[in-house]
């Protein structure tokens, strides 16, 4: 939520639900760069999505604000905590806000055609695998133990 495009896109769809392409156009931002935040924010939960059949053509895909989000966020010196409400994110846990931007970022410079982007996207994986897999051993570890 740190991020003004996406602010913008929610203020938008406050107003009523839109496809894509009417999100670019009022943005004035490329339609990759704008599946690309629709695609986040639906996946945490905060936006629905819909196919609305149309008189010519394929149906279209809306997107829409859920009834109500709670988000709280905490800057300071030392953090950026973004939380949702308890219900939204039974599963989903996000990234801290830096390292989610960081990875917005790398996805941007690659959908522009920056391939050498791609090289920090394989450090980030393998950073990420390996928290991953020192998680899991404190996990199995503290398991056995008890």
């Amino acid at each position: 939520m740190g991020c003004k495009t996406r602010r913008d896109i929610i203020n938008l769809l406050r107003e009523e639900p839109m496809f894509v392409s009417e999100i670019s156009n009022e943005l004035d931002i490329g339609q990759k760069a704008i599946i690309a935040h629709l695609r986040a924010m639906e996946d945490i939960g905060i936006l629905n999505s819909s196919y609305k059949k149309i008189l010519r053509g394929r149906p279209r895909k809306y997107y829409d604000l859920q009834n109500e989000v709670n988000i709280h966020i905490t800057i300071n010196r030392n953090n950026f905590d973004v939380q949702f409400t308890d219900d939204m994110l039974n599963t989903l846990q996000l990234p801290s806000g830096d390292e989610w931007s960081k990875l917005l970022d790398i996805e941007k410079r690659i959908d522009d055609g920056q391939l050498e982007a791609i090289d920090e996207l394989r450090n980030q994986i393998r950073l990420y695998g390996n928290l991953l897999d020192r998680a899991e051993y404190i996990l199995e570890r503290t398991m056995r133990s008890r």
